[in-house]
């Protein structure tokens, strides 16, 4: 189906506004590198796009009092460069680098890479890992829903068409907390996923795990925590042995999961030192300095 009409809003309620009028014949775009390629391709009828990439509210990156809240029409590029995800929050940057080549870090948002429910998304296992809230907006009202409900399966969210996606939010890191990530691609340049995994990390002052939250990619339908990994580590010093019998339940929960797909078996050997090289940036991030844990 072609495209028929192109709208280009200035502000948030003017998208939403048009967005309810045209409902499931409407598609939002900000940087659409996946989106035109679907179009193109016959897979996303869209008579209308409408194109967000002016509306500066969805672009901004702030802290305001406990929250760190990231505009959906971010790009990655934006996150590589925000002095604000320094340090702690050096997952979501390393995240963010690991996207594509320059040009589409340049265009591709946030939001997209959200909304698209791809399983081998980047962004979307440290933002399951910093437990992150979605703002969702439409004209009857303004719902926040947790990232980890909004990911329904591959390519599904619950997302409703009169429905725009407006901001992200996680808590803010403080001493003793950190996000590491790491990635295993198929190739060096413009590499998709075939692991990737981010880590959050609270430490005690005695170096034991208060709590950890573990998020896979590309290990099932869509992005997911592992919480049985999580609740052996909790309470836990991090030593090499509960980090190689951490290492070894993830074996298990990834081999569960795959049985069958001809790609199971690599990648429960490969998950494991993806994994231990996430924790262990989460450690470092812990306390910005390399090698104090805290």
């Amino acid at each position: 189906m072609e495209i028929k009409e192109v709208f280009k809003p200035k502000a948030i309620e003017e998208a939403i506004k048009l967005l309810d009028h045209y409902q499931e014949a409407s598609k939002i775009i900000a940087g659409g590198t996946d989106l035109i390629i679907s179009i193109r391709e016959g897979k996303e009828p869209a008579p209308v796009i409408i194109d967000v990439s002016s509306i500066g509210e969805i672009k901004e990156i702030n802290e305001i009092d406990e929250w760190i809240e990231i505009g959906a029409g971010t790009t990655f590029t934006n996150i590589t460069e925000a002095a604000i995800l320094q340090g702690r929050y050096q997952g979501l940057i390393d995240a963010a680098a690991s996207v594509g080549s320059p040009q589409i870090r340049n265009a591709a948002t946030i939001g997209g890479n959200i909304c698209n429910a791809s399983p081998a998304a980047d962004f979307i296992p440290p933002l399951l890992a910093l437990d992150s809230l979605l703002i969702i907006q439409s004209t009857d009202q303004i719902r926040e829903v947790k990232l980890e409900d909004f990911l329904r399966d591959k390519g599904k969210v619950a997302l409703s068409s009169n429905e725009i996606l407006t901001k992200v939010k996680f808590k803010k890191l403080n001493k003793g907390q950190g996000l590491g990530f790491n990635k295993l691609g198929l190739r060096k340049a413009l590499a998709i996923s075939r692991i990737c995994t981010a880590v959050y990390l609270e430490v005690s002052e005695d170096s034991k795990c208060n709590e950890m939250r573990i998020a896979n990619g590309s290990l099932g339908r869509y992005g997911l925590r592992e919480k049985a990994v999580e609740d052996y580590f909790k309470g836990r010093a991090l030593t090499d042995d509960t980090i190689r019998i951490g290492g070894g339940l993830l074996k298990d929960e990834v081999n569960s999961r795959l049985q069958g797909r001809s790609s199971a078996e690599f990648k429960r050997e490969a998950v494991d030192g993806v994994f231990t090289v996430a924790l262990t940036k989460a450690i470092e991030n812990c306390s910005h300095r390399k090698g104090d844990l805290i």
